[in-house]
Order: structure tokens, then sequence, then C-alpha cells
């Protein structure tokens, strides 16, 4: 039986550019009306639990595994990263209605821990830039600030000397991460040819080793000059004539820097891990870590006895390492991250087993697992 041809499809009129023009300004108008209706649910519903603790109230204008599934549900055209930022500033700007925040980092702004801070938080919070790791862990003791971005540790240089000595002494709560992807560039107002010295963080200069050796070999690392941070060596740049700087691409574009080479760390790979600390506590989402520390005796096998229970409750360690307890020879605390929630009844049995053998023992605290962002 020959086949039966299927009737051709209409082709459907194409859009004149008026047409196109007239819908896009009623999508535009469209997303305006959603994007307030979605705040006013929100102060709703903080206004139907107006009980509720300051954790709950927060969570309530949305949070990051929540942001995670929904963009699950984006095909595009638009990226992640996009579909991720236009959503981040909508729970930043519904939250700032219903318990404005106050997030003390390690400035000034333009550095990567206020890239940091603004990839967790969004623009409608008050940034607290200060000098010092130190003085981060001070504005939350103090309560100036309800968060406060650290960096943890690099995947390049390893821990951050700073933020875990404060951890021991003066322990605050962790209460989420960050992991940024750490971009450095290379900015200036002249032309690589015409540059005399390059300015940065150490840490930054260290990471660039290689391809500064390679591309700017008329700069000799004498001309490498330190700074207080990537912001200030952008600002440097700025003003002196011949003069480099390494940085985030917001601190050249804030300085009017030319972008002359992008990405031009060592390790494409480059991540650093921030810590978010304040005091507050996360219920568990199914996916989750838990920081612990710790300090034993100074006696054999107390490390491997105490490792052992984590493997005994079947605990993936995500995170181990040794600190030097200052003022005493030979003794150390210990930084553990693990895999899933104080809450937990595996997580719950190891820790009460380790507080058996342990001499100091704190949960840091749990919080969601996150993947690296740009």
């Amino acid at each position: 039986m020959p086949q039966r041809k299927r009737p051709a499809k209409a082709n459907k009129p194409k859009q004149t550019k008026s047409q196109i023009a007239k819908k896009l300004a009623a999508t535009d108008r469209s997303l305006v009306e959603l994007a307030n209706e979605r705040a006013r649910l929100v102060q709703q519903l903080a206004d139907a639990n107006k009980n509720a603790d300051d954790d709950s109230l927060i969570e309530m204008a949305g949070n990051t595994q929540s942001m995670e599934k929904l963009i699950q549900y984006s095909d595009g055209p638009l990226s992640e990263t996009c579909v991720r930022a236009v959503l981040r500033e909508l729970v930043s700007g519904s939250r700032d209605l219903i318990r404005p925040l106050r997030v003390a980092f390690l400035g000034p702004k333009y550095s990567f821990s206020y890239l940091a801070t603004l990839e967790r938080f969004g623009e409608c919070v008050e940034f607290e830039p200060v000098t010092s790791i130190a003085a981060v862990f001070e504005e939350i003791e103090r309560g100036n600030s309800q968060f406060g971005l650290v960096p943890i540790e690099n995947s390049t240089d390893g821990r951050i000397t700073d933020t875990l000595h404060m951890f021991a002494s003066k322990p605050q709560r962790i209460c989420g991460e960050v992991q940024l992807r750490i971009h450095h560039n290379l900015l200036a107002n002249c032309s690589r040819e015409e540059i005399k010295e390059v300015h940065s963080k150490p840490q930054a200069l260290s990471q660039c080793r290689s391809w500064l050796n390679k591309h700017l070999p008329h700069v000799p690392q004498a001309r490498w000059l330190e700074t207080s941070s990537t912001t200030a060596a952008a600002e440097t740049a700025s003003k002196r004539k011949g003069a480099a700087a390494i940085a985030s691409q917001p601190a050249g574009d804030h300085y009017g820097l030319t972008l002359l080479a992008g990405s031009i760390e060592d390790n494409p790979d480059n991540i650093t891990r921030f810590a978010v600390i304040g005091n507050h506590e996360l219920a568990p989402t199914g996916n989750d870590k838990t920081s612990l520390m710790f300090e034993l005796a100074h006696e054999p096998g107390a490390l491997a006895d105490a490792m052992n229970l984590f493997k005994r409750n079947q605990l993936n360690l995500t995170w181990i390492e040794s600190f030097p307890m200052r003022g005493a020879t030979n003794e150390y605390v210990f930084f553990v991250e693990l895999e899933g929630h104080q809450a937990d009844s595996n997580v719950a049995k190891a820790v009460a087993n380790l507080q058996k053998k342990a001499q100091r023992l704190t949960i840091l605290g749990s919080y969601p697992k996150s993947e690296p962002t740009n």
C-alpha cells in the first residue's frame, strides 16, 4: 500500500522587526512585574512567620540549593552563569526587604574576597571591607556584621594560615562556602612592551610566575612589586606610567585600565575556597558538609585512632589539615571536613566518639556543598 503523504506544515508568517521589538518590550515589562511579585510573596511569607528566627527569615527569600534546582529548568540560550546571576540578585533584593544584611570581607572592593561575597550574597547587602582576616572574625564576634567571608584554602598555594589561626584561637561558625575560580589579568594603561614594573599581591605574583617570565622577560623579578591587595595594584597602575597590575577584571574596569592579557594564572584550575562565617545554623539539605576542629593528646596512634572513627561510620573526608598550636612545641590542632550534616546519625555518632578521644572538639558548622563558580 502506498504511504500517504503528510500534509505540509504551513509556514508561520515571519515576524517583522517592529513586531519583535513590541514583543520584547512586553516581555521586559512582564519580567519586572514578576520580579516584584516574587518580592511581595517573600514579604507575605515573612509576615505570616513573624515568630520565625532570623535564620528562617533569611532562608525564606531563597538559598543556594533552591537556585541550583531552578537552574536545571533552564534550557538556554542563556548560560548557567547568567541565569544564576539573575536568580542571585532576585534573592538578594527580596532578602533585603525582610532582613537587611551586613557582610564583612577582606577588602577593599573588587578584591577576590569581594567577588566571592558578591557571588554568595548579591548586590543588595551592606558590604563591609576590612583590612585583615582577623577583623572579619571580630566583626562577627561584636555583632557588627551578620556574615563574613574568609579565604580558607587555595588550590595552588594551599591553606590560608591567618584564617586557620583565627579558627583555632577565636572560632566562629561556618554556615556556607564559596568556591571561586581565580582568574588573574594583566592590566595597564600602556602596551606590554612599555611595562617597566608589575604590581600585585604576593600570592597573585606567585600564581602567575611562569606566565610573567615567559611573556614579560624584559621586566625582571626585582620589578615585581608587592601590594596589599590586587585592587591596590590596579589603583597604582592607573596612576603610574609604565606600571601594570595583576588583578580582577572588575578592578581594571573600576580604574579604567586596559586588559592586556586575561587568565594568566599558571594553574588553569586555580580555585580559592571561602568560608562563610556567622552565627547561623542550617537545616540538612541532603548534600552537605560538616567542618570539625579538634586537638588530640600527643601520643602514638592518637591521630590514626581518630581517623578510624570516620572510616567506621562510612564518612568521606574531603579536607584534612594540621595546624601548629602557637605557644606549644609539636602540638597541633586538626581541621577536618566531611560529607554529611551534623544532624545525620552517622556524623553524630562519629562526633560523639571523637569527643571521648579529643582534648578539645569544636563543630565549626554544617552547610550545603558548593560548586566552583567563575
